[in-house]
């Protein structure tokens, strides 16, 4: 930790734990806080605060069976919608998910990039089986990862303005604490565009609900199309997220082996999502989502593109799915085409 410029900080609860990742942000570091579900929503007030404020902030969410205490060391994927609608007001951030062990730190990579150029928390989503996995990781060298390039401004920069944004991302810009001639306010009540003058203007208040969403969505800008496994047509795609992409992955190459036509689009961007989710769902004649829950990726997505039918496969056990339950659905679908 010392090597590597780290701070660490355990402590007394989880509402203190994020609201000292938040000062740490405000002061200009890259600051993380980890959780799992129930500790998310205790975080939930204060990550409204980052949005408002437009701090940038990575929040790790382990997902495990809930609710309360529920499974507390089995895994689930059912904190989807509290990551992305737990919150009050309209409070946009950007969500991702880890798809294997190895991978965490990828997603993690990317969530405090995103974090820090488009000045917006980033609640990135693993889970137990995640978690208590193990995978062999090639450690990359820094000097290969991609650069980082926060929206800091020089001292005495005369332009600076706190909610002035930037016109590809709309993200503010980041003055630090002590920065000569950048003295500024930030803020959970709501700011004046540009000034960041507390306003209880209706119209101000409208504006900028429209302008934190909006930064949100513009991040598909900033990310990679969504890949898929297998032909790019077919007659069924397999979709998941996150922590379930080794099940499945195995499970539909197994049935492309024996010439089905069946394809995977396992999702890591998803809020906002990849700009050509439509296009790849277009080309199949059904889809199937498969998630460690009742159904709420399938019902973010119906929400997002109404004219597809999704069809669910759910697991709420505490269990990751297994090759043989997954290879049954897909081949009882694939029949009755």
């Amino acid at each position: 930790q010392h090597q590597l410029g780290v701070k660490t900080f355990q402590a007394e609860d989880e509402i203190a734990g994020i609201c000292s990742a938040i000062g740490a942000s405000y002061s200009g570091s890259m600051a993380v806080t980890t959780t799992s579900g129930p500790g998310l929503a205790l975080k939930s007030e204060a990550i409204g605060l980052a949005v408002i404020a437009e701090l940038p902030l990575v929040i790790v969410d382990v997902q495990r069976g809930g609710p309360s205490t529920g499974l507390p060391t089995k895994t689930e994927q059912a904190d989807l919608m509290q990551a992305l609608y737990g919150r009050s007001g309209e409070s946009p951030v950007i969500v991702i998910a880890a798809k294997t062990p190895a991978q965490c730190f990828q997603a993690a990579f990317n969530a405090s990039k995103l974090a820090l150029e488009h000045m917006t928390p980033v609640i990135l989503l693993t889970d137990g089986y995640l978690a208590n996995g193990s995978e062999l990781w090639p450690i990359p060298k820094v000097a290969d990862m991609p650069e980082i390039k926060p929206p800091l401004v020089k001292d005495n920069d005369e332009s600076y303005q706190p909610y002035k944004r930037d016109p590809e991302k709309l993200s503010r810009f980041w003055a630090l604490p002590g920065q000569e001639g950048l003295r500024h306010k930030i803020g959970g009540l709501e700011k004046a565009d540009i000034t960041g003058e507390v306003s209880q203007d209706p119209y101000n208040h409208e504006f900028m609900v429209k302008a934190r969403e909006e930064k949100v969505q513009r991040v598909a800008n900033y990310i990679p199309e969504q890949e898929v496994e297998g032909d790019n047509s077919g007659d069924l795609l397999v979709v998941g997220w996150g922590g379930s992409y080794g099940a499945i992955k195995t499970a539909v190459d197994e049935l492309r082996e024996k010439g089905k036509k069946i394809s995977l689009a396992q999702f890591e961007y998803i809020k906002p999502l990849p700009k050509n989710t439509e296009k790849v769902f277009s080309n199949f004649k059904k889809i199937i989502v498969c998630e460690m829950n009742l159904g709420q990726f399938a019902d973010y997505l119906k929400m997002n593109f109404p004219k597809f039918e999704y069809i669910k496969f759910n697991k709420v056990q505490g269990l990751p799915f297994f090759i043989h339950e997954l290879k049954e659905k897909f081949n009882e679908i694939l029949e009755e085409l």
